[in-house]
């Protein structure tokens, strides 16, 4: 059998090209209009089921929380949809309160803390300064994260940082924290004491000896940590935020 040659073949290849492109494209268009149906139906279901355990979701703070993972789970964030759930079911004046009671915890103890606040020692202080009635009490910390996490109109001077193994810090203060500050205050909360020394990221890191040594001296620079030079080996770094018994101290 002869093979098509020439310019009508490559030209018909080319329509034929075109045509599955052309295809290609109508199912990508239908299967996305597809999913964003799906999404609708999903968001409906959603605020019907909020509307339906309205009571559940503002008294107890357990459900509430299994509340904000359903809306994680499909990727629906609850302060920024255009109808706002926290506001069909009254809950956007709890959020904006709790928010600016962070802003005030967190500035009053600033000067202790170096703007760095373990979310533990947040939630405790949050509970005295907010009275010790049951209804007060009823806060978590993924209440406090939502609201923390809100703050970033503020700009980059209340961020939220995860440090590993469910830890989270709340930063007070305008600056990023680069990658070795992070990591060096993943290595200090992984300790009882909330401190670490020069030997201690060189082992656990593995950075070298200069490293270690420029970034502890950029953290206790920036008002980050404290310097104990009376030690018997090395100099000990603490990190205030860290400290244990604070969030003991917090509720006195």
């Amino acid at each position: 059998m002869r093979r098509r040659v020439g310019l009508g073949a490559i030209q018909q290849q080319k329509l034929a090209a075109e045509k599955y492109k052309d295809k290609g494209t109508d199912l990508q268009e239908s299967q996305l209009e597809q999913m964003t149906k799906q999404m609708d139906v999903f968001r409906s279901k959603l605020e019907e089921f909020a509307m339906k355990h309205k009571e559940d979701i503002r008294k107890n703070s357990q459900f509430r929380k299994q509340f904000q993972e359903m809306c994680a789970a499909i990727g629906v964030d609850p302060l920024a949809t255009g109808k706002g759930f926290w506001s069909v079911l009254g809950m956007g004046d709890f959020y904006y309160e709790l928010g600016v009671q962070v802003v005030e915890v967190c500035l009053a103890a600033n000067h202790k803390t170096g703007g760095l606040m373990e979310l533990d020692e947040l939630r405790r202080r949050l509970v005295a300064a907010r009275g010790q009635s049951a209804v007060h009490q009823e806060i978590t910390k993924e209440d406090i994260l939502m609201a923390a996490k809100k703050l970033s109109i503020f700009g980059n001077g209340f961020v939220v940082h995860k440090l590993g193994k469910g830890k989270y810090i709340v930063q007070s203060i305008p600056g990023e924290l680069s990658m070795e500050e992070t990591n060096i205050l993943n290595a200090a909360s992984n300790t009882e004491q909330g401190c670490v020394t020069q030997s201690q990221l060189m082992q656990d890191l593995g950075w070298t000896d200069y490293r270690a040594r420029q970034s502890l001296d950029k953290v206790l620079g920036e008002g980050l940590c404290w310097i104990d030079r009376q030690a018997e080996e090395e100099p000990v770094y603490w990190f205030p935020s860290l400290f244990p018994g604070r969030n003991a101290q917090a509720t006195a």
